[in-house]
C-alpha cells in the first residue's frame, strides 16, 4: 500500500497541519479521527486494516487529517465564541484547502477531469464533524459515513448557542431547513449512513434526533440502530466499515463532476 506523509502550513488556521494518505487511485475519503484524536489514528487503530481491500483495490484514496478539537470542542474552559470561531476556521481549512488537494491528487493519479466528489467517514466526535460537513456542503461532500456520532453542539458548547454554533450543530439547521432548500435534491442524489450501537458508552438517542428530522424534512439517509450489545468502539467500528462501506462505493453518478 502507497502511504505518504504530509505537513503544510494551513492559511485558514495558521499553522501547520499534518496529514497522511493511503492509497494509489479511487475516490477521495476524508477520515476524521475521533475526539482529540490526531490523522495517524488510522493506522494506530487499525482501520487501516479494514480498509486495505478498497484501498488495494484502487477504489479509494484515505485522506487522515487533524482536527482542532483541544481548541474548540474539548475546550470546555475556553471563550465560547474564540472556540466556536476557531472550529469554523478548521472547516474552511477543509472546504478550502484540503478537499482542493485532494481533488487535484485523484484526478491525477486517476487521469480525471473534473471536481470529484467526497466521501467523508468519522467514528465518535469524528462522526459529528463528518455529518456536519456533509449536511453543510453537499456541493463538496459525495457520501457520508459516520458511526457513533452526536449531532447536536451542545456536546461541546453546552448551552451556548449564537450563529457559528447554529451553523455547526446539523439537529439544529436541518430541522429549520425549509422544505424546497436546494440541499435536499443536493442529498437526495447521494448515500448518507448514520449507524449507532445500542450497548455501553453509546448515545443511539442523538441519532433518533436526527433520524427524525431526516423523515421529516424528505432526506434520504440510511439510519441503521445495531443491537444492545454493540458498544462505542473500534471492534464495532470495524464491522459497520466492513459491512456499509461497499455499499458506499457502488456508482453514484456523482464520483466526478465535469463543473
Amino acid at each position: 500500500m502507497e502511504i505518504q506523509y504530509y505537513k503544510q502550513y494551513s492559511h485558514k488556521l495558521n499553522r501547520d497541519m499534518e496529514w497522511k494518505v493511503y492509497g494509489h487511485a479511487g475516490r477521495p475519503v476524508l477520515f476524521i479521527p475521533c475526539q482529540d484524536g490526531r490523522f495517524f489514528d488510522f493506522e494506530n487503530f487499525k482501520m487501516i486494516d479494514v480498509w486495505a481491500p478498497f484501498i488495494d483495490a484502487g477504489k479509494v484514496m484515505v485522506f487522515s487529517i487533524d482536527t482542532v478539537d483541544g481548541e474548540t470542542w474539548s475546550n470546555s474552559q475556553g471563550d465560547p465564541r474564540w472556540r466556536i470561531c476557531r472550529y469554523e476556521q478548521w472547516i474552511a481549512y477543509i472546504t478550502d484547502e484540503m478537499v482542493p488537494f485532494m481533488r487535484n491528487m485523484v484526478n491525477e493519479r486517476n487521469g480525471w477531469r473534473g471536481y470529484p466528489d467526497v466521501i467523508v467517514f468519522g467514528c465518535s466526535l469524528g462522526a459529528t464533524h463528518a455529518a456536519n460537513l456533509y449536511f453543510r456542503r453537499p456541493d463538496l461532500f459525495d457520501g457520508l459515513l459516520a458511526l457513533s456520532g452526536i449531532y447536536t453542539a451542545a456536546y461541546g458548547f453546552g448551552s451556548y448557542m449564537d450563529d457559528l454554533v447554529y451553523n455547526n450543530s446539523p439537529v439544529h439547521y436541518l430541522a429549520n431547513m425549509p422544505a424546497d432548500h436546494p440541499y435536499i435534491t443536493l442529498y437526495n442524489k447521494k448515500k448518507a449512513i448514520i449507524c449507532v450501537g445500542q450497548g455501553p458508552w453509546e448515545l443511539p438517542d442523538s441519532t433518533r434526533e436526527l433520524d427524525g428530522i431526516l423523515k421529516s424534512k424528505g432526506i434520504d439517509a440510511w439510519v441503521d440502530y445495531w443491537g444492545f450489545d454493540c458498544s462505542h468502539d473500534w471492534y464495532w467500528w470495524y464491522r459497520q466499515v466492513e459491512y456499509f462501506v461497499p455499499y458506499l462505493l457502488e456508482s453514484s453518478g456523482g464520483a466526478v463532476r465535469e463543473s
